[in-house]
């Protein structure tokens, strides 16, 4: 039953990643950006850790996909899709970037050892407590410079889709 799960939810996650960037909406990229955390949820679902499955969907997918909507929303985005795409260096180098990356990925899989299994997790692991102990001490202070990175975001974001009179 967790492999037919994982495959089924490796296959939603790759589909929706690959439209996050090849489809020229936004507005449809940041809806496939939503599956694709949607999928993660569902990744931490076959792993048992059904607090962190729930974090993933009230706040990436529910809360940060509501405030991605809202700026592009903002900034009129649809204007930007509409113009024809050019090859520019970035996008060569984007391309150049992804191949290498690729290429690394696949030469880092291939000598990793296949038998290799991974351990299996103490049973406190996606917990409430073992998530809210591991927030309030050891990573306290990046989840508050996190929010603050956030809180930042947002201020820019309005401050640039606001019209000058």
């Amino acid at each position: 039953m967790d492999l037919v799960g994982f495959v089924i939810l490796s296959a939603l996650a790759i589909v929706s990643a690959v439209v996050v960037l090849l489809h020229r909406n936004p507005i449809v990229a940041a809806l496939s950006l939503a599956a694709n955390l949607i999928a993660v949820a569902g990744f931490y679902l076959l792993l048992s850790a059904q607090f962190l499955a729930l974090l993933q969907v009230i706040v990436y997918a529910g809360a940060i996909m509501v405030l991605v909507l809202f700026v592009i929303m903002l900034l009129n985005l649809p204007d930007e899709a509409r113009r024809r795409a050019r090859l520019s260096p970035q996008t060569v180098a984007g391309t150049l970037l992804s191949i290498a990356f690729v290429a690394v990925l696949g030469w880092a899989l291939a000598r990793s050892s296949a038998g290799q299994t991974f351990p299996t997790p103490s049973p406190t692991f996606g917990t409430v407590g073992s998530v809210g102990t591991a927030l309030f001490t050891t990573f306290f202070y990046p989840f508050e410079a996190i929010s603050l990175l956030l809180v930042v975001a947002m201020i820019g974001a309005v401050l640039l889709a606001k019209r000058r009179i």
